[in-house]
């Protein structure tokens, strides 16, 4: 059979993701502040965007308490005046006035200075700069040593710490990294573990901690002993570190005491980065007649309009193709966002209004009443795909009576019930693992497998023992062995 070319017409379906609906998608998992920057941006780049008109009141409101500041500093001003007219003091004719004439003329100082004619001095641009360990440290090299080459060492030991004031690196790498001695290495280091704050530059917590103590003169034997067995210590077994260092328990009591004063890690005294305030995008609260009322807090939605005026009376005078087409890609990616706003909240109203419907008794009983849930099971309920209601529940914060809450903390895992009745929320097993740790006594301490054998009599949670040590790890707590030894411990001090 001979080949030949031939033209065909055929017919397909695809789903293909355009660029605007990829960012829809991607808006959904955006905390509100991310959000912000987004939409932020939006509102430079389109000329077709502009704030909603409650945004521009609030802006007109701090424009008139500027005003009135303004007039209070004339008024601040002619009282001066006044007073040199009179040749004394303002506090001999102003008594209140006194200490107000200096906020004043530094406030005169600063609108006359300032780069933006007339406007308030930005308050940024005064903040001074945080100070970083590696800032803080490298002002005492140039200090402590005076050659380059030690300071060029210096200079990568400094780099080479991690963010509690440890190195991170090891000297023998170091050494051959730079093609030096060894012991050149620890010359060097040795120096700069007496920099401020002292501890760091240490290889581990048992250096840390003598660095400090040697600082404080309460380095002895002894002490050196206690630091060569910490793991003794971690363990709470304090018979036997008593034999091994010769101490009595007065002494180890004595000797922990002076450690719980020091610092483990001390270079994150200069820790930069910024705690972030977590605001809740979705506030429940109980109604009148017992139902739950669900409302999206507004400060975390952004609020922009499409200016239709402004796009017509540009259309009219634009002839370029070129200026018309850009025109109205402005107007739609508008219209995408504010649509995309709007469903967006829509959508995280959805899932809360499903997640407060689904867990109505955790709200009114509290955590041994929080019911396993999917994301399966909320996204059928809405009729939503399962990755949709993973995105939707990312970074986003409900309030209710029982406190703050991530949604994603309420999608937990089903274990089986004993009696076959209704299966158990994870996170409500774990709450009662560490309620019934909680609760034991020094003469009772429960085995992973006595905590099992409770969970199933008392709670008729079919939970097995390497369940209960899992969800025990993952909460920190020690084992029973471990818990005796510290609750012996306590009673002791």
């Amino acid at each position: 059979m001979a080949l030949k070319p031939s033209l065909n017409l055929s017919q397909s379906q695809n789903l293909s993701l355009t660029p605007q609906l990829m960012a829809s998608i991607k808006m959904l998992q955006l905390s509100y502040i991310e959000l912000a920057e987004f939409v932020e941006n939006e509102l430079e780049q389109n000329p077709l965007l502009e704030r909603d008109e409650k945004d521009s009141e609030e802006n007109k409101n701090k424009d008139i308490e500027f005003e009135q500041n303004h007039l209070k500093t004339q008024t601040l001003d002619s009282a001066k005046n006044i007073a040199d007219d009179f040749d004394t003091d303002v506090a001999n004719i102003y008594p209140e006035q006194v200490g107000q004439d200096s906020i004043s003329q530094s406030t005169s100082l600063m609108n006359s200075t300032s780069p933006n004619h007339g406007e308030s001095a930005d308050i940024d641009s005064y903040v001074a700069a945080k100070l970083t360990l590696s800032d803080h440290l490298w002002e005492q090299v140039v200090l402590i040593l005076d050659e380059p080459s030690q300071r060029l060492i210096a200079r990568f030991l400094i780099d080479s710490l991690d963010e509690s004031g440890y190195l991170s690196s090891d000297i023998l790498s170091i050494a051959n990294q730079l093609g030096t001695e060894e012991s050149h290495i620890l010359d060097i280091l040795k120096k700069l573990q007496g920099c401020e704050p002292i501890g760091v530059f240490c290889r581990n917590l048992s250096e840390c901690l003598a660095i400090q103590l040697k600082a404080l003169d309460r380095f002895d034997p002894m002490m050196a002993g206690l630091l060569d067995n910490l793991d003794l210590v971690m363990k709470h077994d304090f018979i036997l570190l008593g034999k091994t260092i010769n101490a009595s328990s007065e002494d180890i009591k004595d000797m922990l005491a002076e450690l719980r004063d020091l610092n483990p890690k001390p270079g994150q005294v200069f820790d930069v980065s910024s705690a972030q305030t977590i605001v809740a995008d979705v506030f429940v609260k109980q109604g009148n007649d017992n139902n739950w009322l669900i409302e999206l807090n507004s400060e975390t939605l952004p609020r922009v309009l499409v200016n239709r005026t402004y796009f017509a009376k540009i259309k009219q005078k634009i002839k370029d193709k070129g200026e018309k087409a850009y025109l109205v890609d402005c107007l739609q990616s508008a219209n995408w966002l504010t649509k995309s706003l709007d469903q967006r909240a829509k959508t995280i109203l959805k899932v809360a209004s499903e997640i407060v419907n689904f867990q109505g008794d955790f709200l009114k009983h509290g955590i041994s009443h929080l019911k396993p849930m999917t994301l399966k099971m909320v996204a059928s309920e809405i009729e939503m795909h399962e990755s949709t209601i993973s995105r939707v529940t990312t970074n986003k914060y409900i309030s209710t009576p029982r406190g703050l809450f991530e949604m994603k903390y309420f999608f937990t895992s089903a274990l089986s019930s004993s009696t076959g009745v209704s299966e158990h929320s994870s996170e409500t097993v774990r709450f009662w693992i560490k309620q019934l740790i909680d609760e034991e006594k020094i003469k009772a301490i429960l085995s992973d497998e006595s905590i099992s054998k409770i969970l199933k009599e008392k709670f008729g949670a079919d939970v097995a023992r390497r369940t209960v040590m899992k969800y025990r790890e993952n909460m920190k707590i020690a084992s029973s062995v471990i818990r005796r030894r510290q609750k012996k411990a306590l009673l002791l001090e």
